[in-house]
């Protein structure tokens, strides 16, 4: 019997050693969490699930570090997803499962429904004392964690949680909720909500971290500097807050600063190690114009993680490649990242990239490089940037005369902006020119003309159209119908500035003349224009004199009308 009973004792003793260790480890996996530890936070929940496969507050920890894993928003939406819906089968529909489906519901952009999962599952747990903190926490995490979030519904949830909860986290996501929500001048509540942590715990880093992206958002950044470099003074571990240092030295180009606290980082998760931090060495030697260098380190993470390569590893080694004139390698980087990207994080500088790749190289189809640039004006960008991006495209085909995709170019810039320029109408009506397609290049002159009447360009190459037109002996078309209306036209707007037009001037008073003589044979209409031709060309003066004594002798021969053309004046 005594030794049934120091049994038992035993037994009682074993099984609360374990539940506080197991405590400790979901603690430390939270901290881990919240110190920018990810790898670690998932492996401490997930050896916790191996001990307890039921364990409510390790499946639903896990799922919010997998949320923060994963570069693909719908691969990591999914996983969480799995998980918690295979635990609400064997937890009896737990409150907080419950609640981390009203999160996936967010983020899936399913308001109403992440709503009814939030209230149903605080009700479940009311108790006379109210909502458990950890509940209205849960809450207020899902909200200000996902763009399609109630704010202030989060604040609400959140500001209940800090009546009667000891995580000093509350704070920060009600910081957070704040700062979403705009409420107070320059951030006043989120500031206030922040400081209030440090009052009792001044060495809680997540709270200077908090403070130094109030004065982001504001471009402070004499201020992001100081509460980034107190998060880590107050905290030597705290790895998240030698990530945000990396990439402020990173972006200020001061990247001997920027590689001390590389080193920092990753010395701060030891003795986990992950080999897709080699990755932000790729990025400094990227920086560095160190691109074989960067290549080696990116590829290293390539090579070790497979199909598990993140798509922005591909889209470093593309830039490397390209920036190194390694076009194959390049190329093959860029196929990968487009054909693994993330849909989130397509940026139209991807397919600049690959266009400037394709260009490069001697077996890409003209096609292949057309459709990278159509495809590129999908982002979801500024029209100026899709116009610029555009233009390259059409100065790359112009060089090549390719005439074809210019064309189609040239249109696709028509149809983007808002208001087309004349220059967009030019540029297409002289790409048909010397395509050529001169009936084409005729009909966008006359559009170029009618759209821009005060500009020279439309009655201008309306004419140098119908001029090649007439001078194809193929043709049988008359001059009266193509030519004439359109010297004529150019005849009257170069009288605007015979000085400043002087070449369209001579040009339409040459035509006119030989028009008037070969095809209306109007003897003295032609001496007219010839007269014109010799007082704007001096220098010619004999050659032209010679033609009008020729003329002169000629018999008069006048027709009853004197032709003009629709719209002349």
């Amino acid at each position: 019997m005594k030794m049934k009973k120091t049994t038992i004792i035993f037994l009682a003793i074993s099984l609360l050693m374990s539940a506080v260790v197991q405590a400790q480890s979901l603690s430390e996996g939270i901290n881990d969490l919240h110190a920018g530890r990810v790898t670690n936070a998932v492996n401490t929940f997930k050896q916790i699930l191996q001990r307890n496969p039921n364990d409510i507050e390790a499946t639903y920890w896990l799922g919010q570090a997998i949320l923060e894993t994963e570069e693909i928003a719908g691969t990591r939406i999914k996983q969480v997803k799995d998980l918690y819906e295979k635990a609400l089968q064997n937890s009896a529909n737990a409150p907080l499962l419950v609640i981390g489906m009203g999160q996936i519901d967010l983020l899936e952009n399913r308001p109403s429904e992440a709503r009814q999962k939030f209230e149903s599952a605080l009700k479940e747990a009311e108790t006379r004392k109210g909502f458990p903190p950890e509940l209205l926490t849960a809450v207020g995490r899902a909200n200000v964690e996902s763009k399609n979030g109630d704010y202030n519904y989060a604040i609400q949830k959140l500001d209940n949680a800090t009546d009667k909860g000891k995580d000093p986290y509350i704070y920060i996501l009600l910081g957070d909720a704040y700062r979403l929500a705009g409420r107070g001048e320059g951030g006043g509540d989120a500031y206030q909500s922040y400081n209030k942590i440090l009052k009792d715990e001044p060495n809680y880093a997540p709270a200077y971290m908090s403070l130094a992206k109030i004065f982001e958002s504001q471009k402070n950044w004499s201020y992001v500097l100081k509460y980034l470099l107190d998060a880590v003074s107050k905290d030597p571990s705290y790895t998240k807050g030698y990530y945000e240092l990396f990439y402020y030295y990173f972006y200020r180009k001061n990247y001997d600063e920027a590689e001390k606290y590389l080193v920092k980082y990753i010395d701060s998760k030891k003795p986990v190690t992950e080999v897709a931090d080699e990755y932000l060495y790729a990025q400094l030697c990227w920086a560095r114009k160190d691109f074989k260098c960067a290549i080696q380190k990116a590829e290293s993470v390539v090579n070790a993680l497979g199909t598990d390569t993140k798509p922005k590893i591909y889209r470093l080694l593309a830039d490397a490649g390209y920036q190194d004139s390694n076009y194959e390698l390049a190329k093959k980087y860029s196929d990968l990242f487009f054909e693994r990207k993330n849909p989130d994080d397509v940026l139209l500088t991807d397919y600049e990239n690959r266009a400037d790749i394709l260009e490069k190289l001697p077996n890409s189809t003209d096609e292949n490089v057309y459709d990278t640039y159509i495809q590129g004006m999908n982002v979801d960008t500024t029209v100026d940037a899709k116009l610029g991006f555009l233009r390259k495209g059409q100065m790359y085909f112009a060089k090549k005369k390719e005439r074809d995709y210019q064309i189609m170019i040239d249109q696709k810039l028509i149809d983007l902006r808002p208001e087309p320029l004349v220059n967009d109408y030019f540029d297409i009506t002289v790409a048909y020119y010397f395509k050529p397609d001169y009936f084409k290049c005729l009909d966008a002159a006359e559009v170029l003309r009618t759209k821009f009447p005060e500009e020279i360009y439309g009655y201008e190459w309306a004419y140098n159209a119908a001029n090649a037109i007439q001078g194809d002996t193929t043709n049988k078309i008359s001059q009266d119908s193509i030519g004439f209306p359109q010297y004529f036209r150019l005849y009257e707007y170069a009288q605007k500035d015979t000085v400043e037009y002087k070449k369209q001037y001579l040009n339409s008073v040459k035509s006119l003349a030989a028009y008037y003589i070969n095809e209306k044979k109007d003897r003295d209409k032609s001496l007219e224009f010839f007269r014109k031709w010799l007082a704007a060309d001096p220098s010619n003066a004999e050659s032209i004199q010679g033609y009008i004594n020729q003329i002169e002798k000629m018999p008069a021969n006048k027709p009853a009308t004197e032709s003009k053309p629709n719209g002349s004046k």
